[in-house]
């Protein structure tokens, strides 16, 4: 999951004298909850929207390509060999981007793991029976947040694997005109189309389960200024 992760971080905890402490604390935290679950929605819609452009650029350049092999037009045969060379290029140098952001959330997740952790010691420790069980319940969102960053990023680099692999075959293709080079540029074209509407099936996905989770978050936050 793409966060925010510079708000995600759990605030400090605070071994709370007076329960006026504890609920500042815990109002502080909600606030940055809420925050980071707007922030995460912003950014699906932004993912969706992109992808859904890419993928209707590569559907494009299919007709196209299509068009020029039936005219037999050989110029414009061979100026797509360039183009989809650099498109191939620009999108393995966004993806390794993505990579390297995703990796970066799921270091994030385990540092926000082990935080919460020593929030629910602390609490215990500290006489807060219901700090710990709210905290608890923070624990269990940050791993599952953390699940969703390992699975993010084993995406992102299943994703990149496949691009260079389709970027070096197109390279050795470039110039080739006979039948059968068209035949197998015709299909990597098609395989970047799939990977197309992969990508904006798993925008939808995390969109789906990214609101979802602002529903439960707002959920647990009206339950907890209940019982304050």
């Amino acid at each position: 999951m793409r966060r925010f992760s510079a708000l995600a971080v759990t605030l400090p905890s605070l071994l709370a004298a007076t329960p006026a402490t504890a609920r500042a604390h815990d109002e502080g935290r909600d606030r940055v909850e809420l925050h980071r679950d707007h922030h995460e929605i912003r950014q699906d819609r932004r993912a969706l929207h992109d992808d859904w452009r890419d993928l209707e650029r590569m559907e494009r350049r299919i007709a196209q390509f299509d068009q020029a092999r039936a005219r037999r037009d050989l110029p414009a045969l061979n100026g797509m060999d360039f183009e989809v060379a650099r498109a191939l290029q620009q999108e393995i140098d966004e993806n390794r981007r993505e990579l390297a952001r995703a990796e970066a959330e799921v270091r994030q997740g385990r540092r926000e793991v082990r935080s919460e952790r020593r929030e629910v010691a602390r609490d215990l420790d500290a006489g807060r029976p219901g700090a710990a069980a709210k905290d608890r319940r923070d624990l269990h969102d940050n791993r599952r947040d953390l699940r969703d960053d390992r699975f993010d990023a084993e995406r992102e680099r299943q994703q990149l694997v496949r691009l260079e692999g389709i970027a070096g075959e197109w390279n050795t293709l470039r110039g080739h005109l006979a039948p059968p080079a068209l035949d197998r540029k015709r299909a990597l074209l098609a395989q970047l189309a799939d990977l197309a509407r992969a990508e904006v099936a798993a925008d939808r996905r995390e969109l789906h389960e990214d609101r979802h989770e602002m529903r439960e978050d707002r959920r647990e936050r009206a339950e907890d200024h209940g019982r304050r």
